[in-house]
């Protein structure tokens, strides 16, 4: 098993619930650090279905959107499904604005988002 800096992670059936570690999702380093755990959930240790809950996180940078998108391309390309849940209402008019509440599919809450697996 790796050792998650960044990410706190639980299993709730065959979906991975990962928590964020930084309150705030900015620095470029942490960013990157961030990207690869969760790469690495999908492409090493083989988890298909992840929740992201946001609810600790305060701010998140646009660098931080562009992982999430490749993430997301990732899971699809193993089979796997990608959810969000509770993001702060000034994070997500930044997916709003974006459009990325398009892509992605968020949720109010963990509980909603792990019904829909």
């Amino acid at each position: 098993m790796a050792v998650h800096r960044r990410l706190q992670l639980s299993e709730v059936g065959d979906v991975s619930v990962v928590r964020f570690v930084d309150r705030k999702i900015l620095d470029e380093a942490n960013i990157q650090e961030l990207g690869q755990e969760l790469f690495h959930l999908i492409e090493d240790e083989d988890r298909k279905n992840l929740l992201l809950n946001f609810s600790s996180v305060e701010f998140l940078s646009s660098a931080a959107l562009g992982k999430l998108i490749t993430l997301d391309k990732k899971v699809k390309a193993h089979g796997g499904k990608l959810k969000l849940s509770n993001i702060r209402p000034e994070i997500y008019e930044v997916f709003a604005i974006t459009k990325l509440n398009k892509l992605f599919d968020i949720r109010d809450d963990e509980a909603d988002a792990l019904a829909t697996f």
